[in-house]
């Protein structure tokens, strides 16, 4: 088994590649010639706020399982176990909240843009500094996401590097930029299909060499199964509290408040639907994520004995599920091209529906209010605009290709996008809940509470070496005597998204490392929005105490529980409401006033 060379994909695998690619076009240009044909900017990128329930709830799972997902989290518990898995249990607890204290308010600004919130909250450089740092964040996040699976196939298949990420990245941009916000949650469908089969095919392939049963007794027997290490120890990489705490927080920063999903909330009829939706899509989120890391410890069972790493068959855990395939299920025909194109899905759908995202942020965040500056008037919304919208999605699709292919010469770029990408999410998620959950804070508490939390995680994630990872240990017993090494050059995708940090030669002393570099990934986010929420709401106190000026807030722009609050306080406290007012008299009048932005009483 030791002497492995590069495979070249059968017939049928190319004609499974081959239409995944050519349907995901198909709906493109289907969604471009149907309905209002993308002639309004409400169409192209809301989706005419009439999108189905499980369309948009199979798409929201899909936007964030990535191909990197794929490729990066089976490693993980084949080397460290099950530990990881506890990071669901975040995303199940705060669903709710993500549901009833964020999305209504996005719901009553009626926004495309998310960061049009911030700007009606506090003001346009708050709006301008988050949107800018979604636009890098996502622009790098999906050159890596083409780059991550070309390479790790390229290492063991005939499949060229150049034409993969060529390929994916020209097909998601044309029926992204031709069906719009449509064509993106259609084709997410039909991908998240592909990405479920393609890890079923890991796991049941397994299960036919060993049993499924087994799968799990010998993850315990070799020292796999973790879950409840309620060490309250930063340091440690993975504790019951860091990864419930950080995958509750990652779910508010990519479900709550981030462009990519509330666009998709927006494409529904109402808030009830769109909660709905959430709802959905929670469990559909958390049965993929846990189907793909069993699948880590279905490979293990079957290489228990015989690592591939330590044998020399691949050059890192990462390569671990292609040539599991390879060697399991290669002779099957089309089924190679079945895990190809699942795993290129998990590109699509992140990729397409990033590139629809950052069009409407760079529109309506950036075009129309330059241009109403200059021009002291609104830019309509005629199909001109929409062209200008179309435009710049294909612009993002060959900006995300030239990412992906210089991160193939600047291998830097891979750690430095990843880090951002975590590092970003505490921060941005800060200052909406800034917005959203503390009436005294003003712009420029909210824009020092971002920027000093901006800087507290890039120094956590660059400013220091990391320790070096602890794998399980691993059996070679199995193995034949000789061993060859396979030369191909891979990133380790899977250390550099899970630890943020490439994997070093042990070094036996932890302690030599700074304690703040020796902070887990997972409280980066954490951290994060703490440093923002806190700096934010003090400078705004001190800012509003200098000023002594009077709070003028509308209470739309607020979590529903902060809303009936100040709604409560004007109602009853307003000091000429009247002693023989109704509440409903009082009411009205304190309407009236808060539209004329007098809000003196609170």
């Amino acid at each position: 088994m030791n002497d492995f060379t590069k495979q070249t994909l059968g017939l049928a695998d190319y004609v499974v590649c081959l239409l995944t690619l050519l349907i995901s076009t198909g709906i493109g240009v289907f969604f471009s010639f149907t309905g209002g044909k993308q002639k309004t900017n409400q169409e192209y990128l809301l989706g005419d706020r009439k999108q189905p329930l499980c369309f948009v709830a199979v798409s929201l799972m899909a936007s964030f399982i990535s191909s990197i997902t794929m490729l990066g989290i089976p490693p993980e518990f084949y080397a460290r176990g099950t530990q990881f898995a506890l990071i669901d249990l975040g995303y199940v607890l705060l669903a709710p909240v993500a549901a009833h204290l964020y999305i209504p308010v996005f719901f009553k600004l009626q926004a495309t843009s998310a960061y049009e919130y911030l700007s009606r909250r506090f003001g346009h450089l708050a709006r301008l500094m988050a949107s800018f740092l979604f636009l890098i964040q996502m622009v790098l996040y999906m050159g890596v996401v083409l780059y991550a699976p070309a390479v790790a196939l390229n290492a063991l298949t005939t499949l060229s590097q150049n034409w993969s990420i060529l390929v994916i990245g020209l097909v998601c941009t044309v029926y992204s930029t031709l069906g719009g916000l449509k064509a993106v949650i259609a084709t997410d469908v039909f991908q998240a299909l592909l990405m479920y089969t393609a890890i079923f095919l890991v796991i049941a392939s397994a299960s036919m060499r060993i049993g499924f049963g087994n799968i799990w007794r010998i993850a315990e027997e070799r020292g796999r199964v973790e879950f409840f290490d309620f060490r309250f120890d930063p340091t440690i990489r993975h504790t019951f509290w860091g990864l419930s705490l950080s995958g509750g927080f990652q779910f508010l920063s990519l479900y709550a408040v981030n462009q990519n999903q509330v666009q998709r909330y927006l494409s529904m009829k109402d808030v009830d639907t769109a909660i709905k939706a959430l709802y959905l899509s929670t469990p559909i989120f958390c049965v993929l994520s846990l189907t793909t890391m069993f699948s880590g410890l279905a490979v293990f069972a079957v290489y228990k004995d015989c690592d591939p790493v330590k044998d020399g068959r691949i050059h890192s855990t990462d390569q671990l599920l292609p040539l599991y395939i390879l060697e399991t299920v290669g002779n099957w025909p089309g089924a190679t091209g079945i895990f190809v194109s699942g795993i290129f899905s998990g590109a699509l759908s992140t990729v397409s529906s990033l590139l629809n995202s950052l069009a409407a942020v760079t529109l309506e965040d950036f075009i129309k209010p330059g241009y109403t500056y200059v021009n002291k008037k609104p830019l309509e919304d005629v199909q001109s605009t929409v062209l200008l919208t179309k435009v710049l999605c294909f612009m993002y699709g060959l900006i995300c290709l030239g990412v992906a292919f210089l991160a193939q010469y600047v291998e830097s770029i891979l750690q430095a996008t990843l880090t951002i990408f975590g590092a970003a999410g505490g921060p941005s998620l800060g200052i909406f809940t800034l917005g959203m959950f503390v009436p005294p804070a003003n712009e420029f508490g909210a824009v020092i509470g971002l920027i000093c939390g901006l800087a507290a995680t890039l120094t956590l994630g660059f400013g220091g070496p990391k320790p070096p990872l602890v794998n399980l240990p691993v059996s070679v017993e199995g193995c034949a005597a000789e061993v060859s090494m396979l030369t191909t050059p891979i990133i380790n995708f899977a250390t550099t998204i899970i630890n943020n940090a490439t994997t070093a030669s042990p070094i036996p002393q932890v302690q030599h490392y700074n304690y703040f570099f020796r902070i887990s990934y997972l409280w980066y986010i954490v951290i994060g929005f703490m440093v923002t929420m806190i700096v934010g709401t003090l400078v705004s106190l001190i800012v509003n105490m200098v000023r002594s000026e009077s709070k003028q807030v509308d209470p739309d722009l607020f979590s529903p529980p902060v809303a009936a609050f100040i709604r409560s306080r004007c109602c009853y406290q307003i000091s000429d409401c009247g002693a023989n007012m109704t509440k409903s008299d009082k009411r009205t009048k304190t309407f009236e006033r808060l539209k004329h932005g007098d809000t003196s009483a609170l």
